[in-house]
């Protein structure tokens, strides 16, 4: 077997939504591949569609039941323990991708002696083959067979989990698993999965299809999210210490760190409705500095944040009741002047 593709499915059955991710799966034009669509306890009818495409296509397609409901995390391993392919993918189960994508990836492996390969992507709204908003996911740079220098900038800009394959063995060998229970599951480990290749490659082609909705985890902010992306955090560097990885590349990956338990989770939740835990907020920074106390001297911080919000979390550092009182004051000045820009 060529190819394992591992879709995690959870209440994916309305509007098609499920059926247009699996067509784009089933019709692929490479030859010899599976698919495993890990049902993750769904409430709707998910499984019933996953098992409608088993029965119409038994020798590429397995529908798996999980009677827990595991997140996305959870699902993606159910998956690995049952691939048998030499390559591994992944996919959301509201994306899609084009037709040739996963042949032309594999190619390429062949061609290069790659053993992961990736490329662009797109962002869209709606279901269809036109191309939304192109994101590259890779630089020609950071291919080859890699280096010091090539894995300090994946680990810095790995892009999109999703949107590669990877030979079985970086997952295996490496006994590299999604976290579970949680959001944000691919961030916690892609560092990890990028420090075990050896050699990379990349298409600037977008090829997949990322669906972006209102409900889109990306755009959902409530205290659960942001304790998630923390909990991922956490997984960076726990991974990190168990791959032996952390002092080689301790910038990196604390600039990782600080970006996603720190930046995005403090911003992200003080823009979201409702009151402002004073303690959720000094306990975050109380962590930041007890895991990285260097952070805000990293040269990508430096380099990478934005100005004022280094003056607000150097604020916050200091004290979190002026931080969250300046906050209040410049949010509550903002919004009056859009309602005058308004008027």
């Amino acid at each position: 077997m060529r190819l394992s593709i591992i879709v995690p499915v959870y209440n994916m059955a309305a509007d098609g939504k499920l059926e247009y991710c699996l067509e784009s799966l089933v019709h692929q034009t490479l030859k010899e591949y599976e698919i495993i669509a890990v049902d993750d306890a769904s409430t709707d009818n998910s499984l019933e569609i996953l098992r409608k495409y088993e029965a119409e296509y038994p020798d590429r397609f397995r529908a798996v039941h999980s009677e827990e409901n595991k997140r996305q995390g959870g699902a993606k391993n159910i998956g690995l323990s049952l691939a048998q392919g030499e390559w591994i993918g992944f996919i959301d189960s509201d994306d899609w991708i084009t037709p040739d994508m996963y042949e032309k990836l594999l190619k390429k492996a062949e061609e290069t002696g790659a053993d992961m390969v990736g490329c662009d992507y797109h962002l869209t709204d709606e279901h269809s083959m036109k191309i939304g908003r192109v994101v590259s996911n890779g630089r020609p740079e950071q291919c080859g067979v890699l280096t010091e220098e090539k894995y300090r900038s994946l680990i810095l800009d790995s892009g999109s989990l999703v949107v590669k394959v990877y030979r079985r063995e970086i997952f295996m060998e490496h006994e590299i698993r999604f976290p579970e229970h949680i959001f944000y599951e691919d961030n916690a480990i892609g560092a990890a999965v990028m420090l075990q290749a050896k050699h990379y490659e990349y298409i600037p082609e977008p090829m997949y299809y990322y669906y972006q909705h209102s409900a889109s985890t990306v755009h959902t902010i409530t205290r659960q999210r942001c304790e998630d992306r923390m909990e991922a955090g956490r997984g960076i560097v726990r991974e990190a210490k168990r791959l032996g990885y952390l002092e080689q590349y301790r910038p990196e990956v604390c600039f990782e760190f600080t970006q996603l338990f720190f930046v995005n989770t403090l911003f992200s939740y003080m823009v979201g409705r409702g009151h402002k835990s004073y303690r959720f907020v000094k306990e975050m920074g109380d962590e930041m500095r007890e895991t990285f106390p260097e952070f805000m001297e990293n040269p990508y911080y430096r380099e990478r944040v934005h100005a004022e919000e280094k003056k607000l979390i150097a604020m916050q550092q200091k004290s979190t009741l002026l931080f969250l009182a300046y906050y209040k004051a410049l949010w509550t000045y903002r919004n009056f002047r859009k309602k005058l820009a308004g008027k």
